[in-house]
């Protein structure tokens, strides 16, 4: 298949998959909520940048292929031991969010992502510095989400102890 039949290939695809999501969108209520806008407001924005993106990515492939496109790099397979990591934080996060609170759940699913990245590049695992490290900045990225949830969208995540205070 030529480069240029597998590139309009990808921006067909690509304006299919808007077509689908803004039917989706369509089928929703759009009764004005919060700010006078409905809930398939931001569906439909995001279906129809999606759709000028396929078109743009058709006519580009139509008239010369995607420019300046460079060719797949790094590794020629997968990197397993990573996958596994990074797949083990998502499970753990979805398993124990409502046992140990967002902050908890979210800063595990961190620190397991963050280990499966750095095996993947090539890094050792050794050293329990850098352990606490990404535990602790898993925690400084889901506290202020947590808080900025639940004190401007007013939406309760899972928390830990009596006053969900995690």
């Amino acid at each position: 298949m030529s480069d240029r039949l597998a590139q309009t290939g990808v921006g067909a695809g690509v304006v299919v998959i808007a077509l689908g999501y803004g039917a989706g969108a369509m089928s929703m209520p759009s009764e004005a909520g919060y700010g006078g806008v409905g809930p398939n407001f931001l569906p439909l924005v995001v279906s129809a940048l999606l759709l000028v993106c396929g078109l743009l990515l058709v006519a580009h492939a139509r008239v010369g292929g995607f420019r300046e496109f460079d060719g797949p790099e790094g590794d020629e397979r997968g990197h397993w031991i990573g996958f596994a990591w990074v797949s083990a934080g998502i499970l753990l996060n979805a398993l124990l969010i409502t046992r140990i609170g967002f902050v908890l759940a979210c800063a595990l699913c961190f620190l397991l992502a963050a280990r499966g990245f750095q095996v993947a590049r090539g890094d050792r695992l050794s050293g329990w510095r850098s352990w606490v490290r990404d535990a602790l900045t898993g925690i400084a990225i889901a506290a202020p989400v947590y808080w900025l949830f639940g004190k401007l969208l007013a939406i309760q995540l899972p928390g830990l102890g009596l006053g969900g205070w995690l």
